[in-house]
This record gives C-alpha cells, structure tokens and sequence, in this order.
C-alpha cells in the first residue's frame, strides 16, 4: 500500500521524536513499521507500566457484575479526565465512551469489557477481591486498564492523529449483551472499524493468535420445566414421571448435533443443569433443566433454537408430560457468532506482526466460547484477537471463569501498544484497503 508522504512523516517525527532515524526516503516503507515497536517502548516505560498495573489492581480488588460497574466505570471516567479526554456518560447504564483525535472522520474504536463474575476467588493474594462473591475470574480488569492504557498513548500523539479513535468502556459482556446496549446507545456511530482482544491464558506471553472470519461462537441459553404427576415410587403407573421425560429429552437433544446439523458446521448442545426430586421415593410432579447451544453462524443458532424447542416439546408429549420452554432472552440475549473481518486480518497481521514479530502471531482455531463483541462485528468490520500471558516461569496459568485465574500483568503493555497502533495505523492508511459501510456523518460529538 502506498502512503502520501506528507502524511507519513508528520506521524513519524511525532511518534519518533524530533530527531527521526529515518530518512525522507525510506518513510513511506519503513515508518509505518516503526510505529508499533516505538508505542511498545513507550507502554513499557516503568511508570506507564507500574501505572497500569496500579489500575488493574483498583479494578480486581472491587469487583461488579453487568451492569452495575460504577465505581469501574467512575474510575474509567477520572483517569480520562486526568489525561483531558472528552467522554461520554452514561452510555448503556454504566458505560463510557471516550473520543480522542479530531472529532472528525474516518473514526475507528477499541473496546474494554467491564464486569466481573459472580465467583469467590481462591487466589491468594495482596490484591485479592474484597468483595464477597465475586471475582474477576476473565481478564476485564486487566482489558480496562490496558484500554487506558492505550488511551495515554494516543493522547500523547493526539494532534497528529489522522482522524478519531473512539474509546469504549462497556458493561455486562458475560451474557448481559453490555454490547447490544453500547450500540442502542450510539457508541458506533461514524465509527468505521473496531478491535478488541482478550487475554489468553494459554498463549505464550509477546504473542498474539486469531483468524479471519468465525472465530467464537454465537450462543444460546434455554430452560424447560417438564410437568408430569407425582406419586408413590413403588406405583408409578399412577404417577406420570417428569424425570423419565426429562431423560429422554436430554438424549433427544444430542441428537440435533450428531444426526441433523452438517458435521462441518461445528454446534454443540449442552444440559448443564437437571433439577428434579427431593426423596428417593417419589416421583415428582415436575423437573426443570437447562443449558446452552453454540453455532458459527446466526442460521445454525436459530436452527438449533427452533428445533430444541420442538423436541422438548415432542418428546415430553411422548410420555405424556407437558413442558415449556423459556430461552432467557431478556436475561441472557442470543449471542451472534463473533467473525472477524478479513481485511482487518491482514491489517491486524501487519501491526502485530511489525510489533512482534510476524513468527509470534499466530493462527488460531474456531473456540466454541462466545464473546459479545459480535454485536459490535453485525454493525460494523470488527476484529478480535487473543492476547498471550502464559510464561513458563509462572508455571501454567488457569483458564477464565476458574476460581484460580490470574492475570499475568507483563501482558499489559502489550495489549495497550496494540490497542493504540492498530487504531493509529488504521487511521493512517486511510482505509484505503477495507471496505466501509456507508453511513452519514453526525457532527454533534
């Protein structure tokens, strides 16, 4: 891709200092690259890091759950107004929105989820969570304080950004759809492009993985109560039973996977929850499961909505119970697939790569988890990427949601110089490569 020269240079002798080590002749090739290495070293510094780390630790010890992050959220609001960076709140309850460059087009966003989980940690440690109850058991505090983080560095460049990148500090990602809400609220608009990332826990620490298109599945909730007669359980043909029903129904439901979905559309169907019975005698009067369903494509899911709702139904009938299906949608939204952009592949493979190292940014395979940035991927192109933090010399480190999961806090720059060059550099090439929807300008930010 070629660049205007002029362009090229204002950014370069701004990022690089008054002194550039490049000469006029080699911008155009080489100081686009340098851009990710300079705003690493920079992320690095030890106040920059140690200020980070200090954030992250804020938001670990006082953790909130979807939705009610206010002293996050409060927090997020005093570090912008430290740095003198316009926001708005409050955007889908507790969310923040941040503006930083010329309040004009192109506008490209990078996002932070907020909310904890609501677990006890078993962690222990100085900073551990005061919180009874709760933990921050995925990574969202270490994602606000590395937003932050990159929110410092594109201020320091702020008058040399060719464009605006707009900050977004979101709620309720862990089934919430805090995302659903942002965009409600009007985060994405003029907004061209977004990223975000997530820690990985099983990716070595300086390396990033992700692919183009599906990347998470889209996912589903669901909960039946199956309703029979109680009775004696030495004359069940008296009683009509539930838990008989419910069985069958469960068995029933793998099916859907194993015996109607294409084998290379990858889906699963899982009964996590079986409720039913106090006495080992007694047949009860009703039984209530529940569980989860996953897709890579928006069709699969409402294939697999529509037939385990038929099933449940059906095969309650069967034995000659009664049965309703609720798929939690005012709790729990049907999550969309997450798909990466392909263009914003090549652009992402090019910043990490020049940060990084292009043999440390991997491909990664489809993960069956979700993640509500898909949301934002339905509106707008939209990239998402895993974050490295495992180190051998901290031993293995826990997945998400585990009661033990731990942030290895030596990724932070990392993600803050990412966050801050895949915005600068999206915005300096223009987009002259990706395709943008096509949207009218708003000027009242």
């Amino acid at each position: 891709m070629e660049f205007h020269m002029q362009v090229s240079l204002i950014i370069v002798l701004f990022v690089f200092g008054p002194t550039t080590i490049l000469s006029s002749s080699s911008v155009s090739s080489n100081g686009l690259s340098e851009i990710p290495f300079k705003l690493l070293d920079f992320a690095q510094k030890p106040q920059v890091f140690d200020w980070m780390v200090g954030i992250r630790r804020k938001i670990h010890e006082n953790p909130e759950l979807g939705y009610e992050e206010f002293e996050t959220s409060k927090l997020v609001r005093a570090e912008l107004d430290e740095m003198g960076i316009d926001y708005k709140y409050p955007i889908a309850i507790t969310g923040v929105v941040g503006f930083i460059g010329t309040r004009k087009p192109p506008f490209v966003a990078i996002r932070a989820d907020m909310d904890a989980l609501a677990m006890q940690e078993m962690v222990e440690w100085e900073h551990k969570s005061k919180v009874p109850g709760k933990m921050h058991a995925c990574g969202h505090d270490a994602h606000v304080a590395m937003l932050l983080g990159a929110a410092k560095i594109l201020k320091e460049h702020e008058k040399d950004l060719q464009g605006t990148v707009v900050l977004l500090f979101q709620p309720a990602e862990e089934g919430g759809a805090g995302a659903k809400k942002m965009i409600n609220g009007g985060a994405l608009e003029n907004v061209n492009a977004i990223f975000g990332l997530h820690v990985a826990n099983h990716v070595p620490i300086a390396e990033v993985a992700s692919r183009p298109g599906p990347f998470f599945a889209g996912s589903g909730f669901f909960e039946a109560t199956i309703s029979g007669k109680g009775g004696h359980a030495a004359i069940p043909q008296h009683a009509i039973d539930p838990i008989l029903a419910a069985s069958n129904v469960i068995v029933s439901l793998q099916h859907l996977v194993s015996r109607e979905a294409d084998p290379l559309d990858s889906q699963v169907v899982t009964v996590g929850k079986f409720q039913g019975g106090d006495a080992f005698n007694v047949i009860p009067d009703s039984v209530r499961i529940g569980g989860t369903f996953r897709a890579f494509t928006r069709e699969s899911l409402m294939q697999l909505k529509q037939r385990i709702k038929e099933v449940i139904m059906g095969q309650a009938s069967v034995q000659r119970c009664s049965a309703t299906v609720n798929f939690l949608e005012d709790e729990k939204p049907l999550s969309p697939p997450t798909i990466n952009h392909k263009d914003l592949h090549e652009h992402f493979r090019n910043v990490a790569g020049d940060m990084l190292g292009i043999q440390r940014v991997k491909d990664h395979q489809p993960l069956m988890g979700s993640e509500d940035f898909a949301y934002y991927q339905e509106a707008i192109p939209g990239y998402f990427f895993l974050l490295g933090m495992a180190d051998d010399k901290l031993g293995p480190l826990h997945v998400p949601h585990s009661p033990h999961f731990q942030i290895n806090e030596d990724a932070l720059p990392f993600g803050a110089a990412l966050h801050a060059s895949l915005a600068i550099r999206y915005l300096l090439e223009l987009q002259q490569e990706v395709p943008l929807p096509a949207q009218e300008y708003h000027d009242e930010l």
